[in-house]
């Protein structure tokens, strides 16, 4: 059923659940995984001029390390890119280029924190997208107290 999964990360703690799910859908069905990450380029033009080229290379270590985390709960077999631009565009893109049968995404980012139902950027995935998009919610940890109630 999946050939290509391409799972969007950002590196926030929200996308963790979203990569352990793309990564089982993938291992169920045999599929390629595909880990991206997209360098905004609204936020490195929205910084004054001296800083963009110093903030462009924090947000591509800042990019390779969130693909890092993925390649070390993937293994060696999977694929791995950074581009640079608008974010969900980027991201769809990406799918079409790369004949992609789904795109997971966590629903919040590093921006997206204060949305009530998901991120700017996972909520034009999955309004944009070419192929379908499973957009995956980060579980709130269970605090010893509600274990104690249920």
């Amino acid at each position: 059923m999946f050939d290509t999964v391409v799972v969007a990360t950002d590196g926030s703690e929200s996308v963790t659940r979203a990569i352990d799910v793309a990564l089982d859908l993938a291992a169920r069905f045999d599929a390629d995984v595909h880990a991206l990450s997209v360098i905004d380029a609204g936020e490195v033009d929205a910084s004054p001029a001296q800083l963009r080229e110093e903030l462009t290379a924090a947000l591509e270590t800042h990019a390779e390390s969130a693909l890092a985390t993925v390649r070390n709960r993937a293994g060696p077999g999977i694929t791995t890119a950074v581009r640079e631009g608008r974010p969900a565009p980027e991201i769809c893109e990406y799918a079409r280029e790369h004949d992609a049968d789904l795109i997971v995404t966590g629903t919040r980012g590093r921006h997206g924190e204060n949305r009530l139902l998901l991120g700017s950027v996972a909520e034009r995935v999955v309004r944009t997208s070419p192929v379908p998009v499973l957009s995956v919610r980060q579980l709130e940890a269970v605090r010893e107290g509600d274990r104690a109630e249920a």
